[in-house]
């Protein structure tokens, strides 16, 4: 498997592990903190439900736009250094449209680098490897996600409801994880010109249009999908 593993798979798979530490850190805490500033149940709901629908909608317009675009590298620099800053904004100001915007700006951070990461991996495989590259990128994903929470659960050991400066140490790791995305470097030149995209950048729904073209698996996949997340936020 180690043959398979590219510089950019590596590096692609370091950034997804300390983002993850950097956001487990935090998740399993958030409605601790958010209660502890203020917020009513209802008040977490409609903040999450903000932030992820901004998560959920912006990756199908900058996926389309980094194609557009033919570039994928500035969409992932960009969406993890979002993610970097945000978690910490939390932790400066708990007046709640500052929360907001800090969360917000978090998901739209995730929104903007989903789309081109996958693009970056896709071009690294071939479908024989495909699922071994994405295997393994995920794997990375979860590690970092399975390191986080013991960090912040020793942390909080340590020092009992020290929320804040747990949200500020969650900054490292994620600069850390902008640090390795200032190592990835573009497809070559000539084949960026030759895939960049032609006439009117999308629109924000633009993505949506290819929802009818589709195959009946795929939209079976997507309705399914979209019906257990729904579920799951409920």
């Amino acid at each position: 498997m180690s043959s398979l593993l590219t510089r950019t798979v590596w590096l692609l798979g370091l950034v997804s592990l300390f983002t993850d530490m950097a956001s487990e850190m935090l998740y399993p805490i958030m409605p601790l903190y958010l209660e502890s500033i203020g917020f009513t149940v209802m008040g977490i709901g409609i903040l999450e439900g903000i932030a992820e629908a901004t998560a959920g909608l912006s990756k199908g317009y900058f996926g389309k736009l980094s194609d557009y675009r033919a570039r994928k590298v500035p969409f992932i620099q960009l969406g993890y250094l979002l993610s970097a800053l945000s978690k910490p904004l939390m932790a400066l100001w708990t007046a709640p449209i500052w929360v907001l915007g800090a969360r917000t700006t978090d998901r739209l951070g995730k929104g903007i680098r989903t789309g081109a990461r996958d693009a970056l991996l896709a071009a690294e495989a071939t479908p024989g490897t495909r699922a071994r590259i994405f295997g393994f990128h995920r794997g990375m994903d979860t590690l970092g996600a399975a390191i986080g929470p013991l960090l912040a659960l020793l942390f909080l050991w340590r020092y009992p409801e020290h929320y804040r400066a747990l949200f500020l140490l969650a900054l490292f790791p994620g600069l850390a994880a902008v640090g390795f995305t200032l190592l990835l470097r573009e497809r070559s030149s000539a084949e960026t010109s030759r895939a960049q995209g032609k006439g009117e950048p999308p629109g924000f729904f633009s993505f949506l249009r290819y929802i009818p073209e589709s195959s009946l698996g795929y939209r079976r996949l997507l309705w399914g999908a979209a019906g257990l997340c729904a579920g799951k936020q409920l």
